[in-house]
This record gives structure tokens, sequence and C-alpha cells, in this order.
């Protein structure tokens, strides 16, 4: 447990840094693409893919993070409003749903990222394996982060703060 927390902790980190980095990278090109289309009344092409890859990204590693901190859409009035041995049941079955849910968007944004990876983008020309992949990064974080919660769930010894 101690070594995923481990693993965990430098996945969030990664995504937590992408995450500022490409909405940064959102606040300076989308008004830079406004001035330009507004203002000097021309636009640089490769300015809308660079900002609609740089969401696509902050998007999944933003999703990871925000699942880690608890963002996440739950129906915590239905798990209040049964026996607490129901609740872990259901808790339990969501658990399981979104194990699989995350392995399959993993799996076939693998699949999508390797598929469309000799494509090109139409202004920048860069493979677009690079902008797919933050589906099956982004994906992949999250199951660990799941898998981690799922072991803390089912009792395992969670790993004691500031030990190493």
């Amino acid at each position: 447990m101690k070594a995923l927390h481990d693993v965990n902790e430098l996945l969030l980190t990664v995504a937590s840094w992408g995450t500022i980095f490409f909405m940064g990278v959102i606040a300076i090109v989308i008004p830079y693409e406004v001035f330009g289309r507004y203002v000097i009344k021309s636009m640089s092409i490769w300015s809308g893919e660079v900002s609609t890859f740089s969401l696509a990204w902050a998007s999944m590693l933003g999703g990871a993070v925000g699942l880690k901190k608890g963002y996440q859409v739950s129906m915590t009035a239905v798990l209040e409003a049964v026996p607490p041995s129901v609740g872990k049941v259901l808790k339990g079955a969501g658990f399981i749903c979104m194990l699989f849910f995350l392995a399959t968007m993993t799996w076939y944004g693998t699949v999508q990222t390797l598929i469309n990876f000799e494509q090109t983008s139409p202004a920048m020309g860069i493979k677009m394996g690079f902008p797919y992949a933050c589906m099956p990064i982004g994906f992949f974080i999250m199951f660990m982060l799941t898998v981690e919660e799922v072991l803390a769930f089912l009792g395992v010894a969670a790993p004691e703060e500031g030990k190493a």
C-alpha cells in the first residue's frame, strides 16, 4: 500500500503541474487568438489547435486531481439513507463500476492513441498520438487513485502520513 501511495503521489504531482501548465497555455493562447482576430484581423494557424489540445490535457489531468480531492459527483444522500451495511455494499459496487469504467477508458484511449498516432494535425503537423495520449494517461491516473481508495475501503492499512 505504501508503494502504491508513493506512486500515486508522484502521479498526482505530475498531473497537478500538467494541469497548471496547460491552463497557463490556454490563458495565454485564447486572448492571443481574440487579439489577433479582432484587433490585428489576422490569426495564427496554430493557435486553435494549441488551445484545443491544451484543453484536452488540462481536462484529463485536472479530472485525476479532482478525483483525488473528491470533486466527483456522488450520491451521498442514498448512502446516508440506507443502513450502514447496505451503504457499504453500494459503495463497493460503485468502486467496482468505477474500476471497470476507468480500465475500459484507459484501454480504449490507448487503442485510439495508437490508431491515430501517425495522423498529423492540420495546422501544426504534430503526430495526433500526442493529443490523444491525454486519454489513457488521465484515465490511468484515475484508475490508480481508485485502486488505492478500494484498498483503503477493504481495510488494507493506509500509509501513515509523514513517515517514509
